[in-house]
């Protein structure tokens, strides 16, 4: 498995399997967020299977479906409740750690400067360039909108 470091306490991973979750507790990870919606996967890789695993092992398990058509404002407040509530290590998973590192880098708009955004995905080999006028207008207070 393939868990990038955003942060201290935030990795993103692609797409997870049951077996995983052992190696995850294993590792300190306390949260799962799954950022991948059911019919991109087969069953056995569905958010109801991994829950039942991470729960199992003693792992919080939030479901947050990002579709490839785009994220939600329902995306972006859930993943930060999610993670204003988490005190240890969180994974989120999509496909290919790619979304889960969008609605992270949106999630914290206003709250990290841009720049560490920007870096903290960059490190972790993702690319936010597209959102950083969006970043920045936020961290400049305007809501856009």
């Amino acid at each position: 498995m393939d868990a990038r470091k955003i942060t201290d306490s935030y990795f993103v991973a692609p797409q997870i399997a049951v077996e995983d979750i052992p190696a995850l507790a294993e590792a300190g990870f306390t949260r799962i967020i799954c950022n991948r919606p059911d019919e991109e996967v087969p069953p056995e890789l569905q958010a109801d299977a991994l829950r039942a695993a991470a729960e199992a092992a003693g792992l919080a398990f939030v479901l947050n479906p990002v579709s490839n058509a785009g994220m939600t404002p329902d995306n972006i407040a859930l993943q930060q409740d999610a993670l204003a509530t988490e005190t240890g290590k969180t994974l989120a998973y999509c496909r290919s750690g790619t979304r889960s590192t969008f609605v992270w880098g949106l999630a914290n708009a206003g709250v990290l400067a841009p720049e560490t955004i920007l870096t903290a995905a960059a490190e972790a080999g993702y690319d936010l360039s597209p959102i950083q006028p969006y970043l920045e207008a936020q961290s400049q207070g305007d809501s856009g909108g």
